[in-house]
């Protein structure tokens, strides 16, 4: 039942795998403008043989493609609506989209800069000069006031594209934002989903519980009337009311744990603590979910193309580089244009007078000959952020395979876990009938078929906690696949 990335049959080293991957994701194909290119997500797929090899000989497998709403395999509708409750209303979730929307106002503002800029204005400045100035004779000062109304345009060329580069930066920034977005909706229905099924597996087990203290109660009664009656030394009753005290404690703490995780279904769900109580506080009348018999993985290459973390840091790489782009045409000659249309004389009158129009068209060329190594400074800066993104990305690549790979092997072996709490309980559920057949015939004491009793119960809590840890694995098999953030294409 186990499954994992290693059932790749005739797959290359992971290590293999990932370089090539990297390789191929990091390769730089000619050049933009002024920088290099970046030449996108990678495609790394193992092919269709080896993906076929990935299910052979696991039923539990299947290599159809995965559902985004994972969580509606387990078929419980309260679990639904919580998760579409908490991406509804999760505080997390309302400040990444607020983060897109951040973004993509900076991808506009940047597309901006391709089009020339109009500005109007008008003045009446009141001037007060020295006679001389304006002809008159050499002594004294005279004074006037201007009316003025103007217009101006201004247009840099784009020549060596850095406008445009700050323009893939910002969009490449507002695609690791949407992906940040869809990241946090992953983790946040995967968190739900954990919690919930953590609170389901608790209520099962303090059920048991409390008909295990009742269990304690007696064997504690009966060793204290055997001590009593002088037919059985202290010691029994002693490890019977330890047993209970263990019991006691066991309970109590369950109990908090029920409180804790509803109160932590609240706030993942954007609501205060205790909002959910009336509605989690007791036991679910279905049983505790459990994955389906046949679990969809499909192709464990898309991993690379659904997981949101791995195009987020995607995309921040893509954007460094276009960093680089904009910083390099920051130290190049830059070409403008500047229209100025004015209207306007001494009187009030020649802001509407078409001959007293002025007009002046300014093209200018400026470049920075000398700055002290300034830019190169900054494009050195620009490079090694971007050697920084592409660290991160590889590490990104490199835990997303181990996290499936972590998942996939906790998953397949926990079903084995879980089929042998089946079978413990099984078997101590037949040796409890039989105990208490044979204390009803009188060939044993009661208390053995009550420590028989107790034993079936702590098999029923240890397969309820078996089944628990197997629908967490399968939920951290979901996250692995990077799914829960947007409806399959």
């Amino acid at each position: 039942m186990h499954t994992s990335f290693r059932r790749l049959a005739h797959r290359p080293p992971a290590t293999t795998l990932v370089a090539t991957t990297l390789l191929a994701s990091l390769a730089l194909a000619g050049c933009t403008t002024v920088g290099p290119k970046y030449t996108g997500a990678p495609d790394a797929a193992p092919g269709a043989a080896a993906r076929s090899a990935f299910l052979r000989g696991d039923a539990s497998a299947t290599p159809a493609a995965p559902a985004a709403r994972w969580w509606d395999a387990l078929h419980d509708p309260v679990l639904s609506g919580l998760i579409e409750q908490g991406l509804a209303r999760s505080p997390n979730i309302a400040a990444a989209n607020a983060r897109i929307a951040q973004a993509r106002a900076g991808l506009a503002a940047n597309k901006t800069a391709l089009v020339p800029t109009l500005n109007v204005s008008g003045a009446v400045p009141y001037i007060n000069v020295p006679a001389d100035i304006l002809g008159g004779d050499n002594t004294g000062r005279t004074d006037t006031t201007i009316y003025n109304v103007g217009f101006d345009s201004s247009w840099e060329l784009d020549l060596f594209g850095g406008t445009r580069s700050k323009i893939t930066a910002a969009g490449a920034r507002a695609e690791a934002a949407q992906a940040s977005a869809d990241d946090a909706r992953v983790t946040l229905s995967a968190e739900i989903a954990r919690a919930y099924v953590s609170l389901r597996a608790r209520q099962a087990v303090l059920a048991l519980q409390d008909q295990q203290a009742a269990v304690d109660a007696q064997l504690v009664d009966l060793a204290q009337q055997r001590l009593q009656r002088g037919t059985a030394p202290e010691q029994p009753l002693a490890q019977a009311r330890g047993q209970a005290a263990q019991t006691e404690g066991d309970r109590a703490k369950t109990r908090a744990d029920i409180t804790v995780l509803i109160d932590q279904l609240a706030v993942l769900t954007g609501q205060e603590p205790g909002a959910l109580d009336a509605t989690l506080a007791s036991p679910a009348p279905l049983p505790l979910p459990l994955p389906p018999a046949s679990v969809a993985v499909g192709d464990p290459a898309s991993l690379l193309r659904n997981r949101p973390d791995i195009r987020m840091a995607e995309r921040q790489l893509a954007a460094a580089n276009a960093d680089i782009g904009a910083q390099i045409a920051a130290g190049l000659p830059k070409i403008s244009f500047m229209g100025l249309l004015g209207l306007g004389g001494t009187s009030i009158g020649d802001v509407v007078d078409p001959g007293k129009i002025i007009g002046l068209a300014l093209p200018q060329i400026r470049w920075n000959l000398f700055d002290g190594g300034r830019n190169k400074a900054q494009v050195t800066n620009k490079r090694e952020a971007y050697a920084e993104a592409e660290a991160k990305y590889r590490n990104t690549v490199l835990t997303a395979l181990q996290d499936a790979e972590g998942a996939l092997t906790r998953f397949g072996s926990q079903r084995q876990v879980y089929g042998k709490a089946l079978d413990t309980q099984v078997q101590t559920t037949r040796a409890q009938a039989l105990q208490q057949q044979r204390a009803d015939a009188g060939t044993v004491g009661q208390s053995d078929a009550l420590t028989a009793r107790r034993q079936q119960l702590q098999a029923q809590q240890a397969a309820a906690a078996a089944a628990a840890e197997l629908t967490t694995d399968f939920i951290a098999v979901e996250k692995a696949l990077g799914l829960g953030w947007q409806a399959p294409a």
